[in-house]
């Protein structure tokens, strides 16, 4: 069997081979963690050296020179005699840089490593993530300024309700977003390295190493945190980082889901209302046996990543509960499957969401006509009005149109018939001082919808875009 076909033999997650992006899979790789892990080795050797111990430079020199060139067939066998993925790496790393060897890992424990490792990957994550949903946001105010005053029916129980507008309805959409944009800048600002503890946390080996010298191994600690990008460190841990840390990083990632399944579940509404559609490519199939379909199937994908990833938040949640004391390893299998596939779930949602953004269609004549089918019953209230300032009997007027309205939605619901109620109220002698067309404006029924959308673009959306301009993507459309 060739190694191509071989390669269909066992299961590879599609986040991976469907779904994500090339660079959030590139994140949380192996690889990229295993650079990260020697980074780290790097960052406590130079940091040790500048506080005193006797490191050389031709050790650091040699360890710089290897950062990259990882031996992973010799880290992989190294695991199955040890049992220990970082203490195979330890020795990978020391083969790779015999000079060094002696003092890689120096004063560390396991946790030291990887879950400041784990913390980086995080935090570049959320990084990409903040750039995709900046983008979405800045295609869906164009959207919706586009839309601000294009009449549509709203929806409560999806039964026609008060008319919106198409871009009153986006904004909803956008403040959901964010909302998760607010929620990953705090994030990202309280999300600081565990820092260099030591087994339990209490920083014993590294006081030992110091012979005692507390400001040094703060020092220490500050320095690994400078070089590995962080301004603060958290200041109390045990072995482990508290994993309440994961469960908000989690929960900020299932907020990005639960935004873009509202959204795509109110575009599959709309789709089957045949109002608005997402993107469809020429040749694309809907179905394999119905030709004439045009399945939203880009929605469908979105709901379908995002209810996956709102059921990872919960074992996020029941690992930070779960921890014993300093440390338990029934974290770690978890972590392992949540934390990765959480980001690449929020990635692939996210270019998902700017892709049907960017294409998406909208039929104003057939809104208009579902505004045409409703719009006599809506309008019942202002012509009451107006007739009664006719020098009509409200009590009278309000009975004519209960009996005629009740008429007309039996010929709609029974008959299959077209709304009559305004030919009604037309040829009804009460009604004869009114102009009832003129009472039929879509727009005169959309209340302050349009200056809405002005207003939240302009006090929210276009401060939110202009500072954060760098981040805006700048593709003519992003390919899912």
């Amino acid at each position: 069997m060739s190694a191509d076909a071989s390669s269909y033999e066992r299961f590879d997650s599609p986040l991976v081979l469907r779904y994500a992006s090339e660079e959030m899979s590139r994140i949380f790789s192996p690889a990229q963690k295993f650079r990260t892990w020697r980074r780290l080795w790097l960052a406590l050797a130079e940091a040790e050296k500048e506080l005193g111990l006797p490191i050389t430079d031709e050790q650091l020199t040699q360890m710089r020179g290897h950062l990259d060139d990882i031996n992973f067939e010799r880290a992989e066998a190294l695991e199955r005699d040890l049992r220990h993925d970082i203490m195979a790496h330890v020795h990978a790393f020391g083969e790779q840089c015999p000079a060094a060897k002696p003092i890689i890992h120096l004063g560390a424990t396991s946790c030291d490593i990887g879950d400041n490792a784990d913390l980086v990957a995080m935090r570049d994550g959320l990084a990409l993530l903040v750039r995709r949903l900046v983008t979405v946001v800045d295609r869906l105010a164009k959207f919706a300024a586009e839309h601000r005053a294009l009449a549509a029916l709203g929806f409560t129980h999806f039964q026609p309700a008060q008319l919106v507008t198409v871009g009153k309805r986006a904004c909803l959409w956008l403040w959901d977003l964010v909302m998760d944009l607010e929620a990953i800048d705090y994030t990202r600002t309280n999300l600081w390295l565990r820092g260099i503890k030591g087994t339990t946390g209490t920083q014993a080996s590294f006081l030992r190493l110091f012979d005692g010298d507390h400001k040094k191994v703060e020092r220490l600690e500050q320095l690994v945190a400078e070089k590995m990008g962080f301004e603060s460190v958290q200041p109390v841990t045990g072995q482990t980082y508290s994993r309440k840390v994961d469960a908000q990083v989690l929960a900020v990632l299932s907020g990005i889901a639960q935004s873009a399944h509202k959204f795509a579940n109110d575009l599959r509404l709309l789709a089957n209302k045949k109002e608005m559609e997402e993107p469809f490519e020429k040749s694309q199939v809907g179905s394999s046996a119905m030709a004439y379909k045009r399945n939203p199937m880009r929605s469908e994908r979105m709901t379908g990543l995002a209810r996956v990833l709102i059921s990872l938040e919960p074992a996020a949640a029941a690992t930070a509960a779960e921890q014993w004391l300093e440390r338990t390893l029934d974290d770690s299998a978890a972590r392992r499957i949540v934390i990765g596939e959480g980001f690449l779930c929020a990635d692939a949602i996210l270019r998902l969401y700017q892709n049907i953004v960017e294409g998406l269609v909208v039929y104003p004549k057939t809104i208009a006509a579902h505004i045409a089918e409703e719009l006599p019953f809506m309008a019942t209230e202002n012509i009451l009005m107006a007739a009664v300032t006719a020098g009509g009997d409200r009590q009278h007027l309000h009975e004519a149109i209960r009996r005629h309205s009740q008429e007309a939605a039996r010929r709609v619901k029974m008959d299959g018939e077209r709304n009559d109620l305004l030919e009604r109220l037309k040829a009804d002698p009460l009604f004869a001082k009114v102009d009832i067309d003129a009472e039929l404006n879509p727009l005169g029924f959309v209340g302050r919808a349009p200056e809405q959308v002005d207003e939240f673009l302009e006090n929210y959306i276009e401060p939110l875009l202009e500072a954060n301009r760098d981040l805006i993507g700048t593709e003519a459309r992003i390919e899912v």
